[in-house]
Order: C-alpha cells, then sequence, then structure tokens
C-alpha cells in the first residue's frame, strides 16, 4: 500500500517520493541516473531537476539519511543517486497511488520550548476524544506565538512517538488508530471561500490508506460534501451525486457532515486541524459550532488555530461570537499561548547552542537580553537567534559556541521588532533570491516554483534551486513537496516558515511592480488550469484585483459565487457577488462589461433567493436589474433565467398579474426558440400563475403540453437551472387541475405518477414537491388521513433537506388533515404555525386557500366568529393580489357558518359561489356549494328546486363516485327524489 515503517511507526512520504525510493530500492547497488528517475516517476512530464532534489531530500528526512555520509542513499556527482542500505526482501504488487497527509515536522530552528503544559492537554484533549467524546479546542495567540509550532509538534507526538512514549497512559493513539485532516484558511477579500479549510483536511484524508473506504462512506453519509472534491470520483458518479442533492439546503450540508463525521469515527478517531481561522469563512465557523453541538458519540478532535485580535477586526467577527458561545456552553476550550518567560528562552539556547566555551558569557545572561528584546515572543526569538549566527556575531569552534561582539552590541545591533529583524534578514539577501521571494510573496503563504518563474521571467530550475537554498538554511522557506498542475507543469511547492514572512516581502514591494507581478502570476495560474479555472476562481479574483484587472477580476468573483452557491453557502456567495459588481462599476460601460454584470445579477439574484427567500424585494430587484441588461445586450440566453426568477419573485409575493404577464413573455420567447429545454420552465411559469388566478382550463393545457414535452433523459438536467424537476411538477400540477375541474380518478393516477417519478429520479427537492402537492390533492379529495401521511412525509423530508417552504406547507395541510379527523385544537395549533412558517420565507402565495381551511377548522371547533373573520381577511388577500383559485370555497364556507348563526345571507352566500365556481370551470367547488345550497333550500321546503339543481350538477360526473363530495351529494339527491318522487 505503499507506506514506509521503521518498526510499528509510519513514516509519510508523497506518492511521487515513494515512488522514488522503490525505483532506487529495486535497483540496489546500482547508480540510477536523473534521467531514469524522472521517467520513470514522471513518465512524459517535463519536471526540472529541482523537483526530483525535493523527492531525494524527502527520502533522507524520513530515513534520518545524512547525505555527508550516507547510510541509504548515495549521491553520484553527474551520474545520479544509489540506494547502498541492504534490502531484505520486496513486495512485487503495488497497488494504486495513495496520498499520505502532509507530514508534519518540527523545523531544527523551532524547538518546542516552555509548551509541556499545553502539549499535555493537547494529549489529554485527545485521548478523551478516543474514548468518544468529541472534542473541539482553539488554539489562540498573536502573530508568531507559536501556535502552529505547538499544534506540529503534538500532531509529530501522536504520529511518530519517541520509542516507549506512553501515549499518555490512554487508549492508545497510534497514527494507524486516527484520519488526520489539516486544512489551511487564506487571507482574502472579504469572507473566505466557503468550507476550504475543510475541504482540504477532507481531501488529505481521503488520500490517506483506506480512503477508498471514505469515500464510500462520503457518497453514502454526505454526497454534498463529496460533490465539492470532483477529483475522488468519477464524471459518472459526479452526474449523479449532483442530481440526488439539487435543491438541497445550508442545513442539510451541515448534518451531512456531522453524520459522516459520526460513521467515520465508529472504529478510528478523527483529528481535523483547521489553520487561520481569524481569515475563515462564515460557513466554516458555523460547522464547527455544529459538530461541537453535537450530542452524539464521536471519536473526534478538532483543533482550530486564530489570532483573536485579527478575527475582532475583520469581517469574521462571528468566530470570536462562535468561540465565546462555545464556551458558555462548555462545548469547547480555548487555549491562549503566552510569550515565553526568561527561563524559557534561557532553555531553547540551550539546545539551540549546547556546548558553550569556556569563560564565555553565560547563556542566562545572553537569554536575558533575548527575551527584554523579543518579550518572549517565540518566532522574534529564533530569528535573534539566527541573526547572531548570520552576523557572525555567534560563532562555533571545535564544536563549542561563543559570543564574539560585547552584550552592548547585542542589545543595540539588534532591530526592535520582529518585522524589523526581518526585513534586516531580507536585506541580507542575494539579488535573485529577493526577487524569488518577493514573487512568491504575490502568490500567497504558499507557491508554486513555476508561478514564481512566470512571475520574474526566469526558468523553472533556477527558480527551485534558489528555494531550494534557502530551505537547507531553514531561512524563509520550507519545502511543501511537488505539484502537478492540470496543464501537466509539475515543480516544487513551497511555503513561508510563518505568514509574517510574506507579509513583510509584499510590503517592501513598490505599488507598480506589485500590480504586474499579480498581473502575471494571475496569467500563468489561468493558462495552468486551463478549463479547471472555476476551481481556482477566488484566487485568480484577488490576483487580478491586485493587478488591476477589474475586468477579469469580476468574471472570477463571479465564478467563485457560483462555486459557493454550489456548496449552498449563501452568504460568501453574496459576499462574492456583492464585490463583483462593485468592481464592474470601475470599468467603462462596454458591451463586455454589461454581459458580465448580467452573468452577476442572475447569479446574485439566486444567492438572495436562499437567504432572503424568493419573495425578498432585494431578489426583485437583482432579476429586474438583470432583464434589463438583457435588453440592452439584445438576444442573450441569460434571458430566460431572468425572467423566471422575476416569475418566481412575483408569484410567490402573489402578483399574479405580473407573475402572468412576465410568463406571458418567457413563453412566447420559448416559442420562438422552439427549444423544449426553455419551453418546459416558460410553460410551468405561466401555467403556475393560471392556476392560482382561477384560470384551470389553460392552466391544465400548459401542465398536459408540458408533459408531452418531457424527457427524463434530456430533461431532467434542468434542475441545475431551475431547482427541480419539470416533469414531476407537470404530472403533481395536472393532479391539481383535474380534480379541481371533476375529473378526480385521472387526478389522482396523476398524483401516482408524480410520486414514482420523483422517488425514481431520487431528487429530494422534486419529491418534496410531489408529497406536498399529494397531500393538497388528498385535502381537495376530503381524505384525512391520506392528507395527513403525505404531508407528514413532505415535512420529513422537507426538514431533513432544509426546505422550510415546503415544511411550512406541509405543517399547515397536516393541521387540516388533524382538524378533518377531528383533533381540532392540534390541528388549528398546527395550521397557525404552518401559516406563520411560510409567511417567514416572505411568501404570500397560497394564504387565501390556507386561511379558508383554518376558517373551517374554526367553524368545526365552535368558533364561527373567528371563521368568519379569516374569510373576511382571505375574501380582502383575493381582491387585492386575484388569487382566485379557492374563491369560491370562500363564499360557500361563509354561508355555511352564516347557517349557525341564522343569518339569511346564506343563500346569496351559495349563490356566488356556484357562479364563481362555474365561470372557473371548478366542477368540484361547484358541485359543493350546490350541494350547499341544496341542503339550504330543501330546509326551506324548495324541495324540487333543489333536486333539479343538485341532479344537474352530479349528473355532469363521469367518475370520482367513491369520494366523500360526491358521495354526499348522492345520498342528498336520493333524499330529495324520496322526498319528491317518493323514489330513490
Amino acid at each position: 500500500d505503499e507506506r514506509l515503517w521503521r518498526g510499528e511507526e509510519w513514516l509519510p512520504l508523497r506518492p511521487k517520493t515513494f515512488q522514488v525510493l522503490r525505483c532506487l530500492v529495486e535497483q540496489q547497488g546500482r547508480v540510477v541516473s536523473k534521467q531514469a528517475l524522472l521517467q520513470a516517476v514522471w513518465p512524459g512530464v517535463h519536471v526540472s531537476d529541482g523537483g526530483l532534489r525535493v523527492c531525494i531530500r524527502e527520502i533522507r528526512e524520513a530515513l534520518g539519511d545524512d547525505p555527508a555520509s550516507p547510510q541509504f542513499i548515495k549521491t553520484e556527482p553527474r551520474r545520479g543517486y544509489r540506494f547502498i542500505g541492504k534490502v531484505v526482501g520486496k513486495r512485487e504488487k503495488v497497488i494504486g497511488e495513495t496520498l499520505p497527509p502532509t507530514p508534519y515536522h518540527l523545523s531544527p530552528t523551532t524547538s518546542l520550548v516552555g509548551r509541556e503544559a499545553e502539549l499535555k492537554r493537547l494529549q489529554g484533549l485527545l485521548e478523551k476524544a478516543v474514548g468518544g467524546n468529541r472534542q473541539v479546542v482553539f488554539v489562540a495567540g498573536e502573530a508568531g506565538i507559536g501556535k502552529t509550532t505547538l499544534v506540529d509538534a503534538f500532531i509529530a507526538q501522536v504520529t511518530c512517538p519517541a520509542p516507549g512514549h506512553p501515549q499518555g497512559g490512554a487508549p492508545t493513539a497510534r497514527q494507524s488508530d486516527i484520519w488526520f485532516g489539516r486544512g489551511q484558511c487564506i487571507e482574502n477579500h472579504g469572507a473566505g471561500e466557503a468550507y476550504l479549510p475543510v475541504l482540504e483536511a477532507l481531501g488529505h484524508v481521503c488520500h490517506q490508506p483506506g480512503g477508498e473506504d471514505l469515500i464510500r462512506l462520503f457518497a453514502r453519509y454526505a454526497p454534498m460534501w463529496l460533490a465539492q472534491m470532483p477529483w475522488l470520483i468519477s464524471e459518472g458518479e459526479l452526474d449523479a451525486l449532483q442530481r440526488k442533492i439539487q435543491g438541497a439546503s445550508p442545513e442539510r450540508m451541515l448534518r451531512e457532515m456531522a453524520e459522516a463525521v459520526e460513521a467515520l469515527t465508529a472504529g478510528k478517531a478523527l483529528v481535523l486541524w483547521l489553520e487561520d481561522l481569524q481569515w475563515s469563512d462564515y460557513s466554516t465557523w458555523g460547522l464547527v459550532s455544529y459538530l461541537a453541538q453535537r450530542r452524539k458519540s464521536a471519536q473526534l478532535l478538532v483543533i482550530g488555530t486564530y489570532r483573536p485580535l485579527e478575527a475582532i477586526t475583520s469581517p469574521q467577527l462571528l468566530g470570536r461570537k462562535v468561540v465565546q458561545e462555545l464556551q458558555r456552553r462548555g462545548q469547547c476550550e480555548e487555549m491562549w499561548l503566552e510569550c515565553l518567560a526568561e527561563e524559557e528562552v534561557t532553555e531553547y539556547l540551550k539546545a539551540r547552542f549546547p556546548l558553550w566555551t569556556r569563560g564565555a558569557v553565560p547563556v542566562e545572561t545572553l537569554a536575558q537580553i533575548i527575551h527584554r528584546r523579543t518579550e518572549g515572543n517565540p518566532l522574534f526569538m529564533v530569528n535573534m537567534a539566527d541573526y547572531l549566527v548570520r552576523q557572525a556575531m555567534m560563532v562555533e569552534e571545535d564544536g563549542k559556541w561563543e559570543l564574539k561582539v560585547g552584550l552592548e552590541r547585542v542589545d543595540t545591533g539588534i532591530p526592535a521588532g520582529l518585522r524589523q529583524m526581518i526585513e534586516r534578514q531580507v536585506d541580507d539577501l542575494k539579488v535573485e533570491e529577493k526577487r524569488v521571494l518577493e514573487a512568491g510573496s504575490m502568490a500567497g503563504v504558499e507557491f508554486c516554483v513555476a508561478e514564481v518563474a512566470a512571475g520574474i521571467k526566469r526558468e523553472v530550475s533556477e527558480v527551485e534551486e534558489v528555494c531550494e537554498e534557502l530551505t537547507r538554511r531553514g531561512q524563509f522557506l520550507r519545502s511543501r513537496g511537488m505539484e502537478e498542475w492540470p496543464d501537466g507543469t509539475v515543480g516544487g511547492r513551497y511555503s513561508f516558515v510563518h505568514a509574517l514572512y510574506q507579509s513583510v516581502l509584499y510590503e517592501r514591494l513598490a505599488e507598480a511592480r506589485r500590480i504586474r507581478l499579480h498581473s502575471l502570476i494571475g496569467e500563468w495560474r489561468e493558462d495552468g488550469y486551463r478549463e479547471r479555472v472555476g476551481e481556482i476562481a477566488r484566487e485568480l479574483a484577488v490576483q487580478f484585483e491586485r493587478g488591476r484587472d477589474c475586468d477579469r477580476a469580476g468574471r472570477y468573483l463571479g465564478l467563485a459565487g457560483e462555486n459557493s452557491l454550489r456548496r449552498h453557502a449563501y452568504r460568501e456567495a453574496v459576499n462574492d457577488l456583492t464585490k463583483g459588481l462593485e468592481l464592474l462599476k470601475t470599468l467603462p460601460d462596454t458591451p463586455a462589461r454589461t454581459q458580465q454584470e448580467l452573468l452577476l445579477q442572475i447569479a446574485f439574484g439566486a444567492s438572495l433567493m436562499a437567504i432572503k427567500g424568493y419573495a425578498d424585494p432585494e431578489v426583485g430587484k437583482a432579476y429586474g436589474r438583470a432583464r434589463e441588461l438583457c435588453r440592452q445586450v439584445g438576444n442573450t440566453p441569460q434571458l430566460f433565467p431572468a425572467l423566471w426568477g422575476l416569475c418566481a419573485f412575483y408569484l410567490l409575493r402573489a402578483e399574479l398579474q405580473t407573475a402572468r404577464e412576465l410568463g406571458e413573455q418567457f413563453f412566447s420567447l420559448a416559442q420562438s426558440a422552439q427549444d423544449p429545454a426553455l419551453l418546459l420552465p416558460a410553460r410551468d411559469a405561466l401555467g403556475a400563475s393560471l392556476f392560482w388566478r382561477g384560470e384551470l382550463a389553460e392552466a391544465r393545457a400548459h401542465d398536459e403540453q408540458g408533459i408531452a414535452l418531457y424527457d427524463p433523459k434530456q430533461h431532467h438536467s434542468l434542475v441545475f437551472l431551475y431547482g427541480y424537476d419539470r416533469g414531476v411538477l407537470y404530472l403533481a400540477s395536472t393532479a391539481r387541475h383535474l380534480h379541481a375541474l371533476g375529473y378526480p380518478d385521472q387526478a389522482l393516477k396523476r398524483n401516482q405518477e408524480a410520486l414514482a417519478l420523483a422517488r425514481e429520479l431520487a431528487h429530494p427537492y422534486s419529491l418534496a414537491i410531489a408529497l406536498n402537492f399529494s397531500a393538497m390533492l388528498h385535502q381537495f379529495r376530503r381524505e384525512g388521513q391520506a392528507a395527513q401521511e403525505q404531508a407528514e412525509a413532505a415535512i420529513a423530508l422537507s426538514t431533513d433537506q432544509g426546505f422550510p417552504l415546503w415544511a411550512a406547507f406541509g405543517t399547515m395541510l397536516r393541521g387540516w388533515a388533524l382538524t378533518e379527523r377531528g383533533k381540532g385544537k392540534k390541528g388549528i395549533a398546527q395550521m397557525r404555525q404552518g401559516l406563520d412558517a411560510f409567511a417567514a420565507t416572505g411568501a404570500e402565495l397560497t394564504r387565501s386557500y390556507f386561511l379558508v381551511l383554518l376558517a373551517e377548522a374554526y367553524g368545526k371547533a365552535g368558533g364561527t366568529e373567528q371563521g368568519l373573520t379569516l374569510l373576511a381577511e382571505a375574501r380582502d388577500f383575493v381582491d387585492k393580489h386575484g388569487e382566485r383559485f379557492y374563491e369560491a370555497e370562500i363564499y360557500r364556507l361563509k354561508g355555511e357558518l352564516l347557517l349557525k348563526i341564522e343569518d339569511r345571507r346564506s343563500e346569496m352566500c351559495f349563490s356566488q359561489a356556484i357562479e364563481i365556481a362555474g365561470r372557473q370551470g371548478a366542477k368540484f367547488l361547484e358541485l359543493r356549494a350546490v350541494t350547499s345550497l341544496s341542503r339550504l333550500l330543501q330546509k326551506q321546503g324548495k324541495k324540487e328546486t333543489a333536486r333539479k339543481l343538485l341532479a344537474e350538477s352530479y349528473g355532469w360526473f363521469t367518475e370520482g363516485f367513491d369520494t366523500p363530495d360526491l358521495k354526499e351529494a348522492k345520498a342528498l339527491l336520493e333524499d330529495l327524489d324520496l322526498s319528491v318522487h317518493g323514489k330513490t
């Protein structure tokens, strides 16, 4: 499985490094040329000698091999390398390439002192986690205080414990018992990239031995997360995942990760290390909080490092609030790192300079000066010691160290602060070293030598040699192995020893040179990723914005926003898109700028819909602006999603006339294009507004045409643009229309087809719609038990997936079903809860319908006056918004309630209901109203009039005779026949 062991200790190596070692071992004793190694490990790819040197150095570090006196690998000058160690045996079969987690090594110049208590505390938290008690700890402190060094040491202690190390005497915590994942936040504009450190950490975990099982586990428990790491699965698997998760929510994303972690840690502990959370995004903080608050057992340890001061002053103020709230609840620990004491500085110096010349200045005296100058900041302390050596103030002779200058020189000749110290170190560098480091600082805390080479117009091999030399000296850089880009470029990757080094180097650059380098590095990354540029959209946006290329910066902010939308990180999407729109304002008013703004406005509207609901005014503003831009651009495909967004906005606000006009425009354009992919959403947009306006026959015609057009193989992909499957929607909508028009058996058949298709497609959002529409159909049929079952299924699914609109819809229908089954008080409470939850999404549509159902429930419970008040509210809503689908029931039910208080206006109400239903072609509502009026006429002694009226209405029906409405009408008709003619 491509793992290197020393006894029971696993020595992590990157796959390519392992392959280099394997090539050498397989030819033990023979010289293997550099060219042969490059060809064997990187066939068909150009890799510089520096890349091979990185691998050789990593092997030597893992084996503890000294190149000056080698035991394993000997360099043969100008020829290659030779493995000189003894080979006892070898395995013939090599199974697939795996990627172990990033190796965690302590730099020899940053020995850990003064952190024994903190190390012990981390070990104790790990022991608790291994015991099944999840733990979250935040390591906090200023820059350079040693947060990363502490966690590095902890991980190294667990991964490669010293011989005889007791592991704290708790459950065994060897590397083989623990999954490790490490992710780092990157300083950026506004909120960071959604879930960036978590996805990076998960990528490390999934590439460890046994990662295939983890990928299968994520496919089962966390498909939304697996879809964000497409490089782990095939295109076919990715397509199936995307269908499965379309229409999901941020809440579901959190829950998936929590459940995946709990399944993952059932047999093995997981340590997630998230660095630099002061630059994190809202979503990552939300996930950490969610994981901390879960009560289910999990072998989980989350370690977050952050700088509290920057978290307070940055947009990620949320992070500090999360820490404080979790602390208040006892769900996390916070570990503040303080500066080192003078005694600890002394300890460091003794470890760094173990032997002193007799009679030299005592180490304690030097420690006193260094402590005073650095205030015990570990990074400053290490830099000061380095400075003394590089300036030949501290010299080693015959294995012993001696301070060669007076203490006054040390006290006065050293820069006053850490930044000044770094500045001095930079000044001492060679010109070419400065150029490489400055260009590297433009790329970030980590960089690839190839992009630096592009920025300063040098050969990759030249840049690699400079980086290797700095790494060898332990100055500024450390190696991060090799990196292969989508275009086949392979080169070394390096990181600055600390973010402060990158910051100082970046700030030294003249503004003009910064702009030029940012632009060059951005262009190189753009070329290197080619069709996969979307994966690094945020990085490119930063590079091009700082390179003053606002056009490309805006474009990549749009892509970054789309990435956030796919991760359901809507706040981050809004931030990206807002920034992108602001940048576009700085550009000249050109067709290209207009097109770019159009794309951003459509994505912006979708993001706002998710955060604020379909009916929020800002949603309408975004899509309205998009439509205006479409008029400027002319014939553009973006007009269709713009019109759809506006239709949805006005429909959910119950502004049905406007929604209809937009739907007609959408439909007309789609007809002109004669594209089923456009006609399907266009007929839906128009048909929905027609249905709620009471134009049932026209709505049904659009739905039937939609069913005829729909091909699940061709058109299911529309869910990625419009949120739900059109076939499911059309079948479910047609069921409602058919029932209202008087075809209940056909309606039931269509309903069953809609449910079957939704389940076959395994698309949660479409299934939520189908279940709610099914519950609605059974409400029309007055089938309380069936309506309750479908509503509860809809609520469970919508709650699980995070669809608040449909959860509220189902809650209202379940409330009605409970009242129908004699549980009036409970049912009324649920209906009011559903109404409030529905309104909280910003939606107004369906309000008159549910007010009628609530009025009916009050009437059954003896609340006649409350019922009449609700019906008056429903009538006002209809008059204002034109939501006339259930208007006939307002008047029929009002008549029934007036009968209870012996109000003579009942007959007029029933007649109005009949007239409205007849005008709409709503045969079922007409039958109900006729039945109510016939019953009243019977009481008034007008039995013949009642019989003729009811016989005509009942005689129209050809199906559905087992429904409660038709059964009730038939029983009344038989009674009237018997009364009038003495027969049945």
